[in-house]
């Protein structure tokens, strides 16, 4: 499993022998599409490392809103779980599979002692932090300073570019209202005046791009 971890992390240096053979014994576990992996308050076992699909972190409200803080593709691994385990703090969040994924678990104690023995350890550590909260800036930018209706169609641009600038996405309203920390209502309006404006064409579980230029401007509209 060592090469197929350090293939999908390269920024992981494969030519140190305390981070091989650390990591050289470790499985992957496979989570399908739904599985709660970590939950709010829970002690943090490890850090996953995704290999295939995706994991969601969010937190809940006491109603049940649920609001995304980010996403873990193949290839990244968790903040919030390296702060967890080097704090001895409860996991501050839930991380769902958002669709089935292959992961490879690293045990609280084995990323404890990589960070004290192996340099490029730290470094990709420190790379993590660098990279996540480059996003958490972004996103805080853009809920601070763009209207809902540009970041939807950022949001659709951003999926049809993760799915190989695929046009048919395979979203629902509820699914975007997460992913933009809003009420399905509110989407659904929003899309319906998209629609008019022949930007994109709904159906029951997927969102058709008619115009990925006309959303780029409205992404960008004062």
């Amino acid at each position: 499993m060592s090469s197929e971890l350090f293939k999908a992390f390269p920024d992981l240096d494969a030519s140190d022998r305390t981070l091989w053979a650390a990591l050289s014994p470790l499985g992957s576990l496979h989570l399908p599409a739904g599985r709660i992996l970590l939950s709010e308050g829970s002690t943090c076992a490890g850090v996953p490392f995704v290999l295939a699909g995706s994991l969601h972190l969010f937190k809940t409200s006491e109603t049940g809103r649920e609001i995304t803080l980010y996403r873990i593709e193949a290839g990244e691994s968790c903040i919030l779980s390296t702060t967890c385990i080097l704090s001895s703090g409860a996991f501050p969040a839930f991380a769902r599979a958002e669709r089935d994924t292959q992961a490879v678990f690293v045990p609280a104690g084995t990323f404890r002692d990589l960070v004290e023995r192996s340099s490029s350890w730290r470094s990709y550590v420190f790379k993590l932090y660098e990279r996540r909260l480059t996003q958490m800036v972004t996103l805080v930018e853009e809920v601070a300073f763009h209207r809902m209706d540009q970041r939807l169609a950022r949001l659709l641009l951003d999926v049809s570019t993760e799915l190989g600038n695929q046009v048919t996405l395979p979203l629902t309203h509820q699914e975007l209202a997460t992913r933009l920390g809003t009420t399905r209502e509110v989407v659904t309006r929003l899309l319906r005046d998209f629609e008019e404006e022949g930007l994109v064409e709904t159906a029951r579980g997927s969102i058709l791009l008619l115009d990925s230029g006309g959303l780029a401007l409205r992404s960008h509209a004062n």
